[in-house]
């Protein structure tokens, strides 16, 4: 699997789910922003608006609500890329540009929606490179007003990881824990990412629903084994021994996280692009899933509906069930679905 693949599909994992997108976007943006802002009816849609050639370095995820009482969005940019890109400022503006157009295309609009654009990094060195694009123009504090006018200029809110120390990340919730994994991931220090793993599995032990918080620690650990594969080496009775620690007196739940390192064979199907029967199982159940779920809403689903959830694949299904409960009618599933 490509380290983008690997990435992506946790980053969009973790911020695909409203409580940690809504916790990240109310500890990052300035208070005069939020108090413009409803984050509590936030729409995740569907498909992204990095390049081909960049997709290696980069993830993002948009969210329409609204801004100002007006339609908004919220574009998340997933920076991952070991070293620092200055070219960043001018390939948001082309991301932006991208929405906007596809706005006016698709829907006939008039007006353009208000953007706000975020960048989330976890690069191994600070972010040095500002936050607007007028730092990619040479001398740019130099030009006269007349000529700033004709020249596209915005900032962009950058969320460094580097930044913040591991305990203000860790106070207990997923959005908390999926910091903590992102930052220390690029480490390659093997206690570092044990102590990460363990401030992880005592924050996600407090929670309630202990079956999501066994498979969000899963979620955890593979992202770890596959960045970071000399991790995975690690005797497995010493990883049992560690994960019991974390969750005291579970040993079900100690058994089921240990099999992510007997997967070794499933995850090379995958980088052979080779649909294994454990990916088609978990497919065909998360497809019957959402179609229950769908027809209780909305009642018989279009045929064309179920036709794209059948089409999509494992990452998607699993983010497309996480949204279901977002949907107001059967038009939001068209929408997500770019129907």
């Amino acid at each position: 699997m490509k380290i983008k693949q690997i990435h992506d599909k946790f980053f969009r994992a973790t911020f695909a789910n409203l409580e940690v997108s809504q916790n990240f976007l109310k500890e990052s943006l300035p208070e005069s922003i939020l108090k413009t802002i409803d984050l509590e009816n936030l729409e995740l849609q569907n498909g992204t608006h990095v390049s081909k050639e960049l997709e290696e370095t980069r993830s993002d995820l948009l969210f329409r609500t609204t801004i100002n009482q007006k339609e908004g969005y919220l574009y998340l940019l997933f920076e991952h890329k070991s070293y620092l890109d200055k070219n960043v400022g001018l390939q948001l503006l082309t991301y932006l540009v991208n929405i906007w157009n596809q706005k006016v295309k698709n829907e006939k609009a008039t007006h353009i929606p208000v953007i706000i654009p975020m960048v989330i990094y976890h690069g191994k060195r600070n972010w040095k490179l500002g936050n607007s694009l007028d730092t990619m123009i040479l001398d740019y504090d130099e030009l006269s007003d007349d000529i700033k006018k004709g020249i596209p200029n915005f900032s962009y809110h950058v969320y460094d990881l580097n930044r913040f120390p591991d305990e203000v990340i860790v106070l207990g919730s997923l959005y908390y824990v999926t910091l903590s994994i992102l930052k220390n991931v690029n480490r390659h220090d093997e206690q570092a990412l044990l102590e990460a793993l363990k401030r992880v599995g005592t924050a996600l032990n407090a929670m309630n629903e202990k079956q999501t918080a066994t498979e969000y620690f899963e979620t955890c650990l593979r992202y770890v084994y596959e960045i970071v594969p000399e991790f995975s080496n690690v005797n497995s009775n010493v990883v049992q021994k560690y994960i019991e620690q974390v969750f005291p007196g579970g040993s079900e739940v100690a058994m089921t996280l240990a099999e992510v390192l007997r997967e070794e064979g499933f995850e090379k199907g995958v980088e052979k692009g080779e649909e294994t029967g454990v990916e088609k199982g978990k497919k065909e159940g998360l497809f019957e899933l959402a179609i229950e779920h769908l027809s209780l809403k909305f009642g018989v689903l279009p045929t064309e509906c179920q036709e794209k959830i059948a089409s999509l694949d494992l990452k998607m299904l699993q983010i497309f069930n996480i949204n279901i409960g977002n949907f107001k009618s059967i038009e939001d599933v068209k929408k997500f679905l770019g129907i």
